[in-house]
């Protein structure tokens, strides 16, 4: 396994501004970018269309075309979103986020410094933040993507016995092409998960995970006898 940008996001093609991969080696590259340049691709863009009606937005933000925003969202810019996406109500968009073509947010979700690549999705009452989602990849609902330390040191991953620092105190996951995360996962800062891997629902995961792999937790239920109570209104 690697950090190089080709492991995870095997499709440069579905990332929706043209040219801004052009150079990047790693994912970590893609959110340093990210926070760099995006103020100046959004003026070269030129105006965007305005949001729909009931949409708070706070500095610059592009919206594609067929872009459907629901009541309630915030966007807080700089913010990139492509065409043909749907953000659903009281999702919030935080600054140098960047959503590719055809993503969908659900209800109730926050991206903060979150860049994903055409057709990713985040299901409702998620929390995805410093984190690159790769093509068509999924988080469930109710996910959390920590993106600090407690103790608020320089997040790393160990990768092949060495650890690696990621250059930021924040930073969240990274999340390969068509892999997901299950409803009520949680991943650790500097989680890295190649593509085709599915984490399932209330999973923990931590450090670099390899592509194809299907991750869980094996438990047991215990079923101890109850007495049968009416509960109060």
């Amino acid at each position: 396994m690697t950090l190089d940008i080709g492991y995870f996001f095997e499709h440069p093609e579905r990332f929706p501004i043209p040219d801004f991969l052009d150079g990047l080696s790693s994912p970590a590259e893609i959110l340093e970018k990210a926070r760099a340049a995006l103020d100046g691709i959004l003026a070269s863009l030129g105006p965007s269309r305005a949001p729909d009606g009931g949409v708070s937005v706070y500095g610059s933000c592009h919206i594609g075309e067929g872009t459907v925003i629901y009541n309630g969202v915030t966007i807080i810019g700089p913010v990139y979103i492509g065409n043909n996406c749907e953000i659903m109500p009281c999702a919030t968009i935080r600054p140098y986020s960047i959503i590719g073509d055809g993503c969908k947010i659900g209800s109730g979700s926050e991206l903060k410094r979150a860049v994903l690549y055409g057709g990713a999705k985040v299901a409702s009452l998620a929390f995805v933040g410093d984190s690159v989602l790769g093509a068509s990849a999924r988080v469930g609902s109710g996910v959390i993507t920590a993106n600090r330390r407690f103790d608020q040191a320089v997040v790393s991953v160990r990768l092949n016995g060495e650890r690696r620092d990621l250059g930021s105190d924040f930073f969240g996951l990274i999340l390969g092409d068509s892999s997901r995360l299950g409803a009520n996962c949680v991943s650790q800062p500097g989680t890295h998960i190649g593509p085709y891997t599915w984490v399932m629902p209330m999973t923990y995961v931590r450090g670099a995970i390899e592509r194809e792999k299907r991750v869980y937790t094996k438990g047991e239920l215990v079923f101890d006898e109850n007495i049968p109570v009416d509960l109060k209104p």
